[in-house]
């Protein structure tokens, strides 16, 4: 089954680390890790941050917990039987969202898009070569993508990251 310590290392890393980030036009607002506060605003991380604390491991602790819970969690990734597969759903989601992440998954093994990883699902991820899923996955992330910006030209500006963050996972 896949793990969540080694995907989590290469999500912190796409996030920027464990850094307080504030960049113009991000809906997310003020990020701390990844962590965006105006998505979610009560995250007790906060409280670290306010207090100019960055250096507390019980900070580390609350990130890696939070995206544990919020995002791994929520998108099965214990019960996915190949480290990459999970990775590249869990990275996405955190990026994306969790039921978005999910629902570009099911449309790529061919589920109903339903926007939650449940037995269905996880059978058909675990059945399909990793290689495979990873690639049609990757070019279903970048089609999404293009999407908003193509909805949002304001997005335009995140547009190579994202490609780039979508292509790092590939590798």
């Amino acid at each position: 089954m896949a793990d969540f310590n080694p995907a989590f290392d290469k999500m912190i890393h796409n996030e920027g680390g464990f850094q307080l980030i504030d960049i113009a036009a991000d809906r997310g607002g003020q990020t701390y890790a990844g962590i965006a506060r105006n998505f979610h605003p009560n995250w007790p991380g906060w409280r670290y941050i306010d207090s100019k604390d960055t250096t507390n491991p019980q900070l580390t602790a609350l990130v890696r917990d939070f995206y544990k819970q919020q995002f791994w969690d929520k998108v099965s990734g214990d019960a996915l039987a190949r480290q990459s597969t999970a990775e590249a759903i869990f990275d996405f989601a955190v990026n994306a969202g969790t039921g978005t992440a999910a629902k570009l998954a099911q449309i790529v093994v061919g589920t109903v898009p339903d926007g939650s990883i449940g037995p269905v699902t996880q059978e058909k991820l675990n059945a399909l070569d990793e290689a495979v899923f990873v690639t049609k996955y990757a070019l279903a992330k970048v089609a999404r993508y293009a999407q908003i910006c193509n909805k949002d030209r304001s997005q335009t500006k995140f547009l190579l990251g994202w490609i780039n963050r979508t292509i790092g996972g590939l590798a």
